[in-house]
């Protein structure tokens, strides 16, 4: 291997770390917002209490991308589904950054509702 070689592949290791070191976080704090719709809805109680009830967990849990008056809650059937969508924008440099959508329910059938909006 070259002098050459490895300098280029010192840039491509340290380019990738930087990334992951960006992304990271935003991917644990989606974790985390999964987690918490599904203690929510087994808490339950009315949408309201499940709002107020997500807005402690994210409280605790350091979630700043998402509030409890984001869910979008349904109750099809009598048993509540809880929905969430979101963008997350990661800045790498002063003109390039990175958009990731993030999706999520608590629905078996997988399905994120449409928000009201």
């Amino acid at each position: 291997m070259s002098l050459t070689g490895l300098i280029l592949g010192l840039v491509v290791v340290g380019l990738a770390a930087v990334l992951a070191i960006k992304v990271i976080p935003s991917w644990l704090e989606y974790r985390s917002i999964k987690d918490g719709i599904g203690r929510v809805k087994e808490e339950g109680g009315s949408v309201a209490e499940m709002q107020k009830a997500f807005d402690r967990f994210a409280d605790i849990n350091n979630v700043t991308s998402l509030r409890g008056r984001d869910l979008i809650i349904s109750k099809d059937g009598g048993e509540p589904e809880i929905s969430f969508a979101y963008q997350k924008r990661i800045a790498l440099t002063d003109n390039a950054s990175i958009v990731i959508d993030y999706d999520g329910t608590t629905d078996p059938s997988g399905v994120v509702a449409a928000s009201a909006d």
